[in-house]
């Protein structure tokens, strides 16, 4: 294991901004790039992120990386964000995440984009440790963009059980992951339930998705439970929004992952202060609770879930 600082950027008020990076195996192979908290309030991103990078470094120890194998892990690359309890880039609220592949004599995002996404190009395989951008909880999963060169069939051997494909919008481009195949690296953007809170279960599924693809194409030898279920890839666009159409106080009737009939009520909203009921939310059809919002309040037209409809 290598760590190092990838590099450093003045701030104004703050110490300087140094983003490091922890290489594995042989670092000239650039097997396999993984990229965690790229926004303030990634905390769950960045933890998974350092789960990996001690379970590579077991792994490493052992002997069970393949001599074709070199991996990068950057935890974190908004520390400056993070250490102030903004989503976004504090001096301006603008998202590193909308600014790749960069323009190192751009804006502050843009600068630190190039220079995130310099060290993260000629990867086989990039892994984005990503959030949602609803505020809510969804279940595990991977996403690919769909620019023509996506592998869709790759993402099976990471073993979670939802694959999605998403067609993307304008504001897309400017994404790590449309920006890593445009440039030919193999991308999956991989999502867990949380963002701005620990969840180790699942960030302990997600580390070890990413030891299984490891393994699957032969670059280590680790044990890893193997997945007997059957993998799902279907379109982003085909997930069913069910919005409020008044707010108030948003009380669930499911939990995240259900299977719902269609008419199966999801969701009352209340008013805050009577406690009147204003609206009963029920399932469009057939299907799975993909996404959940989380806060108690909402507003009208917010997304309040998303079901995954049965597909036959």
């Amino acid at each position: 294991m290598k760590e190092e600082v990838l590099f450093t950027m003045e701030t104004p008020y703050r110490q300087p901004l140094a983003v490091k990076g922890w290489f594995f195996g042989a670092p000239e192979k650039k097997t396999l790039a993984v990229m965690g908290a790229l926004r303030g309030n990634e905390i769950q991103q960045m933890y998974l992120c350092a789960r990996l990078i001690r379970s590579l470094r077991e792994l490493e120890l052992s002997g069970s990386l393949s001599e074709d194998c070199g991996i990068l892990v950057i935890p974190c690359a908004n520390q400056f964000s993070m250490n102030v309890g903004r989503r976004f880039w504090a001096a301006d609220n603008t998202d590193i995440n909308r600014m790749f592949p960069g323009y190192d004599a751009g804006e502050t995002t843009q600068r630190i984009a190039a220079w995130i996404f310099e060290a993260l190009q000629g990867y086989t395989y990039g892994v984005h440790v990503a959030s949602l951008y609803l505020p809510g909880s969804c279940l595990p999963h991977l996403r690919i963009m769909k620019t023509g060169y996506q592998t869709p069939e790759t993402a099976r051997d990471f073993g979670l059980p939802y694959v999605a494909l998403r067609q993307p919008h304008p504001y897309d481009t400017t994404t790590l992951n449309y920006n890593w195949q445009i440039w030919d690296t193999q991308a999956f953007s991989l999502y867990t339930p949380t963002t701005d809170r620990i969840d180790t279960a699942s960030a302990d599924k997600g580390v070890e998705a990413i030891l299984r693809f490891l393994q699957k194409r032969g670059l280590c030898r680790c044990s890893v439970e193997e997945q007997d279920k059957e993998i799902c890839i279907f379109d982003e666009e085909i997930l069913c929004n069910v919005k409020p159409e008044v707010g108030g106080l948003l009380v669930h009737k499911t939990v995240l992952g259900s299977r719902v009939q269609q008419g199966q009520p999801l969701a009352e909203v209340l008013d805050p202060c009577g406690g009147t009921l204003r609206q009963i939310l029920c399932a469009p059809m057939d299907g799975r609770i993909f996404f959940a919002h989380e806060s108690c309040l909402i507003n009208g037209f917010d997304v309040a879930l998303r079901v995954l409809p049965d597909l036959k």
